[in-house]
């Protein structure tokens, strides 16, 4: 008859675990957690460093930070793209994609956590993340097809793997009980294969690097076609030149924005997480559509045979609050538009064309909708090959954009410019209409001061007020600045360029000492006086006046 041991004789046997063995055991389990953690930000590393290297040798925009940031500006409401705009200015884009990598970040270590309890939950997990980074790709307006999915896919299949291999580096089988000395209290993790992991560890970072690195390399020498037909390009001299600026079309006062904004400086607003790089060489421009009796297609060489015009023209941002900086000017060298348009054999709604919206596609996939009206009402509305003397740069359009005075970007700026479609407002709303903007929008009257600053502390006595003033196509005729509520004060106007560009103003100010608040407004030529109504940016830009508060001393 067999002996039944008696439990809890048989716990009574067991060691008592020691304060020691306690603390031994606890460090133990916050050092594997770490490791954990560690594995999951490894196996993130991983992920992007092979998602990299696979976009860079199919497309680098299909890569999951550009493809996930650029679906998530398409989602992003209006009102939170504003304040990003407001708030980070032109570094919006790279705010983004720190704020993509930080999140990713973040779940790669808790996916390594994950990891250390249920290893192939935690696989499954990267790959989950794989599966949207596919899933925008995929969905983004420019995608090429299935090809985009590649990055997302490798990069997830590469950290599954990874992350699946260097945790099982730290999971050892819990050591059963022992009630010899020499085994009594042993800490749970003991015989986790600490060798293996730091070679597993440290193999797997540095391939990453390597990944990534030279992903880095092929993506930057895949832009070396268009960077070469860039350099290699000498603008033929324009038929139609601009005229010299005016002697006194620039003010003489420190502070006041430069008549002609140099290209680095002049404003930057758009979608493209990666500024695309075409080869002019490879471009082509197709016309088409409602009312277009000869459709075209034509190369680079094919637009510059057609004739070049030369303009001064300042371009605003529909996101340009009142008193802010998207607003520039440039001498714009290209083809006029109107009569691209009429070789192909289309008439403005206003003789009976059946089309009243040309929608402009980037190479990027974004679209644009001009009213045709304006582009042929005699304005000089073109495709834009250079920008102050020499070809586009690459951030605002080379090889080819589209522009048209007198309108907000949103409706008429095209960078990257790749098709042209007649169609009707009716049947198709561009990438902005269908985010709460107008489908119309002509820049409104708008003036702005540069000098003093706002909360300057200028000493008393005559004090330079000055800045720049704007209404493309109407043209302004005159600046008024009222100080604190005493009454308006018309300035001094520089000379006129054209009807298409800014126009600056000066005014001296007796300023006497105590806190003041400046404000200018601009009238049109069409009498039209810029209204002193706040109204937000949507749905067709900002109006009211801008002001500046200041302390004399």
């Amino acid at each position: 008859m067999g002996f039944r041991a008696n439990p809890a004789a048989e716990r009574s046997r067991i060691t008592p675990v020691s304060e020691e063995e306690k603390k031994s055991r606890s460090t133990a389990g916050r050092l594997r957690l770490a490791l954990g953690a560690l594995s999951g930000l490894l196996a993130g590393f991983a992920a992007l460093a092979v998602a990299e290297l696979t976009a860079a040798v199919t497309r680098p925009q299909a890569g999951p930070v550009v493809a996930v940031g650029g679906a998530a500006i398409d989602r992003t409401p209006t009102a939170v793209k504003d304040w990003a705009i407001r708030t980070f200015g032109t570094g919006d884009k790279p705010i983004l994609q720190i704020g993509i990598v930080a999140v990713l970040t973040v779940c790669a270590l808790a996916l390594g956590v994950l990891a250390l309890r249920h290893r192939r939950i935690g696989a499954a997990g990267v790959l989950a993340f794989g599966a949207v980074g596919t899933a925008a790709a995929t969905s983004r307006p420019d995608s090429t097809g299935f090809t985009d999915a590649l990055p997302s896919i490798a990069g997830a299949v590469a950290a599954a793997a990874l992350l699946h291999a260097v945790i099982g580096r730290l999971l050892a089988p819990r050591p059963a009980p022992d009630d010899s000395p020499g085994h009594a209290g042993k800490p749970l993790n003991e015989g986790w294969d600490r060798r293996g992991f730091v070679i597993a560890a440290t193999a797997a970072a540095a391939a990453s690097a390597g990944a990534g690195a030279l992903g880095r390399a092929l993506s930057g020498s895949s832009g070396e076609e268009a960077v070469a037909s860039r350099r290699s390009l000498v603008l033929p001299a324009p038929d139609s030149p601009a005229r010299a600026v005016p002697e006194g079309a620039q003010v003489r006062v420190a502070g006041v924005s430069p008549f002609i904004t140099p290209g680095k400086d002049f404003y930057r607003v758009d979608t493209a997480l990666v500024v695309p790089r075409v080869d002019a060489t490879a471009w082509r421009l197709r016309i088409h559509g409602a009312g277009v009796r000869r459709p075209l297609t034509l190369s680079f060489d094919d637009l510059l045979e057609r004739g070049l015009i030369e303009r001064d023209i300042t371009l605003t941002c529909v996101s340009n609050e009142v008193g802010g900086p998207y607003v520039g000017n440039a001498r714009w060298t290209g083809v006029r538009l109107a009569d691209l348009l009429d070789e192909c054999g289309v008439t403005p709604p206003s003789r009976g064309g059946p089309a009243d919206q040309l929608v402009a596609r980037s190479v990027d996939g974004m679209t644009i909708g001009s009213p045709v009206e304006d582009v042929m009402d005699g304005r000089d509305a073109m495709l834009a090959v250079g920008m102050n003397g020499e070809p586009l740069p690459f951030a605002h359009g080379f090889p080819v954009r589209m522009l048209v005075p007198g309108l907000y970007g949103y409706v008429s700026a095209c960078k990257w410019i790749e098709d042209i479609e007649l169609t009707t407002f009716d049947a198709y709303d561009a990438y902005w209409v269908r985010r709460d903007w107008a489908r119309r929008a002509p820049v409104k009257t708008q003036s702005r001061i540069d000098t003093p600053k706002p909360f300057a502390r200028p000493k008393a006595g005559t004090v330079m007020v000055a800045g720049v003033a704007w209404a493309q196509t109407r043209g302004i005729d005159r600046v008024e600045v009222r100080v604190d509520d005493g009454p308006w004060q018309e300035t001094t106007l520089a000379a006129e360029d054209s009807r298409d560009t800014w126009r600056q103003w000066s005014f001296p100010w007796q300023a006497t000492r105590g806190g003041h608040t400046l404000t200018v407004r601009a009238t049109d030529r069409t009498g039209r006086v810029q209204t002193g109504e706040r109204t937000r940016m949507v749905p067709d830009g900002a109006s009211g006046r801008h002001s500046v508060v200041v302390t004399v001393e």
